[in-house]
């Protein structure tokens, strides 16, 4: 996704000038707006960052200096929330190297994933996240991909009441899925629930963010971006001189202000490797959001490219 959003921020900028005139400007130093976790009141800040791919580097590597900047940027900036998981490949031990190096555990709230079948193996597999991540505890892990949580579930809350995690949940990016999140979401207590969702695929709003809502799950979202697709589609486009009436700068705060603008939604986890897309990312959460009637323009605009 680097170089297409390297491509689409180029032409971005080009209106950049214009929103922060028309638009509301915001000092460096203002926080990111924060969304509540039903289950407790907890707030956090809505954007975090996604370590999918980009973090699976060798741990002494001089691929670790960028993410190291990248994660420490981040919390200067006020964001909190990082997602990995142990089907990340390396990402969890170089994550938890990051937040040792750095002193930042604290400042940082943690999450990852169970994907494994039997409870013996979740586990195990649960156990090796807390050694790779270098922590006594993990704010959320919620059960990947829908596998096995009739096994995973009295686990996690059994960590839950052991105090070893603090949240759990259930994630899916397949439309496939919905049908199966939908039904625990219904059968279970979940504290947050982690879905795909972007302005060109929508679907999870007709079903899974409202029963959200209604169930009182705080939602997280991956691939906000839609992969590569939404990257490809805007390539060489201006933002259209509107996006300036809801305090949007580039491309990437188009996409992400969408996502944020529905009620139901807590946390986009964008994958996030580099410091100026972490700054351009946290800039979608301040400022003003599209109202419904924006939100309707932007999902007419896209469709029609």
């Amino acid at each position: 996704m680097t170089l297409h959003r390297r491509a689409v921020l180029a032409g971005s900028f080009a209106c950049s000038l214009a929103g922060l005139v028309s638009g509301r400007a915001f000092a460096q130093g203002d926080g990111p707006i924060r969304r509540p976790i039903p289950s407790t009141g907890e707030t956090v800040p809505a954007i975090g960052i996604g370590t999918s791919r980009r973090y699976d580097v060798a741990p002494d590597s001089d691929a670790m200096a960028p993410l190291r900047e990248t994660v420490a940027k981040f919390v200067a900036l006020g964001g909190t929330v990082i997602d990995t998981a142990p089907d990340y490949g390396r990402a969890e031990e170089v994550l938890g190297r990051i937040l040792k190096e750095t002193g930042l555990r604290d400042k940082v709230f943690l999450c990852s994933k169970v994907a494994a079948k039997g409870r013996e193996a979740g586990q195990a597999q649960i156990e090796q996240s807390f050694r790779r991540l270098g922590t006594d505890r993990i704010d959320l892990i919620a059960v990947h991909n829908l596998i096995d949580p009739q096994a995973q579930l009295p686990l996690l809350r059994e960590l839950k009441a052991s105090r070893r995690i603090r949240y759990l949940g259930a994630t899916t990016w397949a439309e496939a899925q919905y049908a199966d999140l939908e039904a625990l979401m219904k059968a279970d207590t979940l504290d947050v629930i982690q879905v795909n969702y972007a302005v060109d695929a929508r679907k999870a709003a007709e079903r899974i963010l409202p029963l959200a809502r209604e169930r009182g799950i705080a939602v997280m979202v991956n691939v906000p971006f839609g992969r590569e697709r939404l990257f490809t589609l805007v390539r060489g486009r201006d933002l259209p001189p509107w996006a300036a009436e809801f305090d949007c700068q580039s491309w990437p705060q188009f996409f992400l202000k969408y996502v944020l603008s529905h009620e139901a939604v807590t946390c986009p986890v964008p994958g996030t490797a580099q410091v100026r897309y972490v700054e351009d990312n946290l800039g979608a959460a301040r400022g003003r959001l599209p109202d419904a009637a924006t939100r309707r323009k932007m999902e007419e605009f896209i469709d029609g490219l």
